[in-house]
C-alpha cells in the first residue's frame, strides 16, 4: 500500500506544475492541495524512513508556499484570514505595511493546517452501512446527523436542526470506530476529519488549543465535514484539581468551540468514540447532545458477523452452522469474533503444516480458476485412498490445494479465543446509558 498514496502525491504535484506553467492557476492550486493531503497521508499512515518523512515535508512546505501564492493572487486569501486583521488590499504582495502583520502570522497558521492536513481522510475506506451488523438505532442517529442534511437541506430549516454533537461509546470492539468509517465512506459530499489525542497534543507551550482552534476552523471552511475523535476521553476528561494546565486549556478550547459564542457550527458534526463515557467532563458530554450506546451484539448480529469476516474464503459451513456460532459467542465483542474468524481461516494452513500424507484431487487451477485440473495435491490422514507419504515441503506452490474451513475449524478456534470484555466495564456503560445515553 505504501507506494500507492505516495505515487498518487507525485502524479498530482506533476500535474500541479505543468498547470502552472500554463497559468492555470485555479485547478493547480486545487492540485498542490489535494498532493500534499496525500504527502501527508503517505508519512502519517505508511512505513517511510526518517529521511524520507524529512524529504516529504520539505516538499510539502514548498508546495503549500506555492499554493498560498496562487491562493493569494487568485483572492481567495481576502475571505480567510478575516480574523488575522489582513483586508482585500493586502490580498497583493505590492503593499508592504498591509501585508507585513499577514505575513507574521501566515507561517503558523500553515504550520498548524499542515499539521492537521494528514487528518483529512483522502481515500474512503468503502465500508457500507450493509457491512455493520445490528447497530440499526445508531445507524439511523447518524443518517439523520449526516446524510440527510446533505442530501435534503430544505428538510432542517427553522428550528428543525441536525445534530451537532454525536458521542458513540461502548465496550472495545463493537464497531464504534467501524461505525465512522462507514459514515466517511457514505457522506461522500462531507469532509472527513478523522484525529486522536496525538494529532492536537503538542509539547510547546499554546501550540494544542491552537490546533482544536484550527481543526475546527478548517472543517468550517470545508463544509459540511464530519470531525470523528477517536477515544475523545484521552482529550476530554473530567476536570480536577491536580490535571495540567495544558489539559484544561484543550478542554476550554473544544467546549468554545464546539458551542461558544460567535462560533458558526452549522454543517459541521463532532462524532466521539470512547470505551469508559464516565470519564468524560460534563460540559464537554452536555455538547455531545446524542449519545448513542453500541453494545455488544445480539446472536443474530453475531451470526452475521461471523459470515462477514469469513468472506469469499472456501468453507463447508451452512446457514445453521452461523447460527449456532453466533449463539455459541455469547459476551463476543465484533472485534473478539473477527479474531475468532482469522485464528479459524489458519487451521486449513495448520493442517497443511503438520501433514504427512497428501492425495491427488482435482480443482481449479491458480492461474487460472477456469482450468480444471487433476494432479492438485490436499492433506489428509495416512489411511485415506490414494495418500502419498510426503511433507509441505516437497508439494509444488502451483499444485497445493487447501482444505476448506469448516465449522470444526470455527468451534476449535472458539474454544481458545475467550471474551475479552469484563462485567464490571459492562455495568458501568450499562449504568451510564441509564443515566445520559440511548441503546443503539
Amino acid at each position: 500500500m505504501s507506494g500507492n498514496t505516495l505515487q498518487k502525491a507525485i502524479e498530482l504535484v506533476t500535474k500541479a506544475t505543468e498547470e502552472d506553467k500554463k497559468k492555470n492557476y485555479e485547478e493547480a492550486l486545487k492540485l498542490y492541495q489535494h498532493a500534499v493531503e496525500y504527502f501527508l497521508h503517505a508519512i502519517k499512515y505508511e512505513a517511510q524512513s526518517d529521511k524520507a518523512k524529512e524529504s516529504i515535508r520539505a516538499k510539502c512546505v514548498q508546495y503549500l508556499d506555492r499554493a498560498e501564492k496562487l491562493k493569494t493572487y487568485l483572492g481567495k486569501g481576502g475571505k480567510k484570514p478575516v480574523k488575522e486583521g489582513s483586508s482585500g488590499s493586502g490580498s497583493k504582495k505590492g503593499g508592504d505595511d498591509s501585508s507585513d502583520s499577514g505575513d507574521e502570522k501566515d507561517p503558523d497558521k500553515k504550520k498548524f493546517e499542515g499539521a492537521l492536513s494528514g487528518a483529512i481522510v483522502m481515500e474512503k475506506p468503502n465500508i457500507l452501512w450493509d457491512d455493520v451488523a445490528g447497530l440499526e438505532g445508531a445507524k439511523e442517529a447518524l443518517k439523520e446527523a449526516v446524510i440527510l442534511p446533505v442530501k435534503f437541506p430544505h428538510l432542517f430549516t427553522g428550528k428543525r436542526k441536525p445534530w451537532r454533537g454525536i458521542l458513540l461509546y461502548g465496550p472495545p470492539g463493537t464497531g464504534k470506530s467501524y461505525l465512522a468509517k462507514a459514515v466517511a465512506t457514505e457522506a461522500n459530499n462531507s469532509t472527513f476529519f478523522s484525529v486522536s489525542s496525538s494529532d492536537l497534543v503538542s509539547k510547546w507551550l499554546g501550540e494544542s488549543e491552537k490546533l482544536v482552534k484550527t481543526l475546527f476552523n478548517m472543517a468550517r471552511e470545508s463544509k459540511p465535514s464530519i470531525i470523528f475523535i477517536d477515544e475523545v476521553d484521552a482529550l476530554c476528561g473530567s476536570r480536577s484539581e491536580n490535571e495540567s494546565e495544558s489539559a484544561r486549556r484543550i478542554k476550554t478550547e473544544f467546549l468554545v468551540q464546539m458551542q461558544g459564542v460567535g462560533n458558526d457550527v452549522d454543517g459541521v458534526l463532532v462524532l466521539g468514540a470512547t470505551n469508559i463515557p464516565w470519564t468524560l467532563d460534563s460540559a464537554i458530554r452536555r455538547r455531545f447532545e446524542k449519545r448513542i450506546y453500541i453494545p455488544l451484539p445480539e446472536a443474530p448480529a453475531r451470526a452475521i458477523m461471523f459470515k462477514l469476516h469469513l468472506g469469499s474464503t472456501p468453507n463447508s459451513l451452512t446457514e445453521e452452522d452461523f447460527r449456532e456460532l453466533g449463539t455459541r459467542a455469547e459476551g463476543y465483542s465484533g472485534a473478539d469474533i473477527s479474531i475468532v474468524v482469522r485464528d479459524a481461516l489458519m487451521q486449513p494452513v495448520r493442517k497443511v503444516q503438520t501433514a504427512t500424507h497428501f492425495r491427488k484431487v482435482r480443482g481449479p487451477s491458480r492461474s487460472d480458476p477456469n482450468v480444471i485440473l487433476d494432479d492438485l495435491l490436499t492433506p489428509c490422514s495416512p489411511g485415506a485412498p490414494g495418500a502419498i507419504e510426503m511433507n509441505w515441503m516437497n508439494v509444488d506452490g502451483d499444485k497445493l490445494l487447501e482444505p476448506v474451513v469448516s465449522k470444526t475449524d470455527m468451534l476449535m478456534s472458539l474454544s481458545t479465543q475467550k471474551a475479552t470484555v469484563n462485567e464490571n466495564d459492562l455495568k458501568k456503560l450499562e449504568d451510564f446509558t441509564n443515566d445520559f445515553g440511548q441503546e443503539g
